[in-house]
């Protein structure tokens, strides 16, 4: 036992991963009966949500505690790297949404509740920050997590090297907890994959398969093209050995768990193997996980003009690059808001002319398709926050004549 054990952990998680995929692809479409299988997924997805935002907490109470003076630069390039890359590709939704015009079959009701307008989005982010720290933890509110982990990380810069310590202990200690979480993904990843293909099949694929063509090539294009260009100009090198292992080991995993929460401590793990500086990563990653959102940007967008298209609204450029700063600004507050990018989809056909009832269609739309959609704005978004998070630490340090390996 204590053999196969040994075998298990020493095995590259990237292979342990692809072999549960590949059980769990195969119980799913020939032992559709072994419904006991979710339950590994359910658990693998539950714990990394649950000792996500307590991670986030300590660690960027911690880093900014004990953090020098010398990081603030990065954190005004990687804002700007997450803001850019979600309205570039939001830039490239319009694109393909006018090479490739789709429209959408609409007879579906649907009654979820959404934001009626930007306005509505910054109100609940507003409230998200000044919720109540512990209930912030509880709920997984990481806007609130952030804003106050900074308030008390600020706060405690005065404090002795005895209590700056003791929060490092406290923060290594989370981590080694999130350690042995990651060692069950590849146990996660399989029940995920089997509850996927036993439910859905490959019908999702034939009944939307048009719009979801789209937002999957749109998606493709960004993650394939966009990072890796603002990457190069940034870093003047090939970008795609950096992009390549950020989507390998954060990209699968995001993809499979459909959660950029719950993959802050993959793309934690990642940062530390890239050589970056703890004290800017523990800050970065949560942050790019509120805010970068190119995956998000893509998806409202292509949705709603999908849903003007469908209604015979002539959509006109300029409102379309308009319809992109909404995106971007929505999609950047899309983890402040119940069901995600999907619900602030209403928002943006508000501004095309498309009415509540037939943007609420679309967002059923969404919900159907989202076993894949939601999958790849996952993987593409929790990517790019560790593609970011990265390019802006490795550009600093070359400014400063350092040599740069990735």
């Amino acid at each position: 036992m204590k053999n196969i054990l040994k075998v298990y952990v020493n095995a590259p998680l990237i292979l342990r991963i692809a072999i549960g995929l590949v059980i769990g692809v195969l119980l799913g479409l020939f032992v559709p009966q072994a419904k006991f299988v979710t339950i590994f997924g359910s658990i693998f997805v539950g714990a990394l949500k649950a000792i996500a935002p307590l991670l986030v907490f300590v660690l960027v109470i911690a880093s900014l505690a004990s953090a020098g003076k010398n990081i603030g630069g990065r954190f005004k390039t990687v804002i700007i790297y997450y803001v850019l890359s979600t309205f570039l590709a939001a830039v490239v939704a319009v694109i393909g949404s006018y090479l490739f015009k789709v429209t959408i079959p609409l007879s579906i009701s649907a009654e979820e509740a959404a934001p009626a307008g930007l306005g509505e989005v910054f109100t609940v982010l507003l409230n998200n920050i000044v919720a109540n720290p512990i209930g912030s933890i509880i709920n997984g509110n990481y806007i609130g997590i952030l804003a106050w982990a900074v308030v008390l990380g600020l706060a405690l810069r005065a404090g002795g090297e005895k209590t700056k310590e003791v929060l490092n202990d406290i923060s290594a200690a989370v981590s080694k907890a999130v350690a042995w979480v990651i060692q069950l993904a590849p146990f996660g990843i399989m029940g995920l994959v089997y509850a996927s293909v036993g439910e859905y099949g490959l019908e999702i694929f034939t009944d939307y398969g048009k719009i979801l063509l789209l937002l999957v090539g749109c998606m493709l294009v960004v993650a394939f093209v966009i990072d890796p260009i603002i990457v190069a100009i940034s870093l003047k090198r090939n970008p795609f050995p950096l992009v390549l292992k950020c989507f390998k080991e954060s990209g699968i995993t995001a993809f499979f768990t459909r959660s950029s929460a719950a993959n802050i401590p993959v793309n934690m793990k990642l940062c530390e193997k890239l050589g970056l500086d703890k004290e800017y990563y523990s800050v970065a990653i949560p942050l790019g996980a509120t805010i970068n959102m190119d995956g998000a940007a893509v998806t409202i967008t292509v949705m709603s003009l999908a849903a003007a298209f469908s209604q015979g609204i002539s959509v006109n450029f300029i409102i379309a690059i308009l319809l992109s700063f909404v995106a971007t600004l929505g999609a950047c507050g899309a983890s402040g808001v119940a069901g995600g990018s999907l619900l602030l989809i209403p928002m943006a056909c508000s501004l095309l002319g498309v009415g509540q009832d037939t943007a609420m269609q679309v967002v059923a739309v969404g919900f159907i398709i989202g076993v894949v959609q939601d999958s790849l704005e996952t993987a593409i978004n929790s990517a790019g926050d560790a593609i970011f998070c990265a390019t802006a630490e490795f550009r600093e340090r070359m400014k400063r004549g350092e040599k740069v390996e990735f």
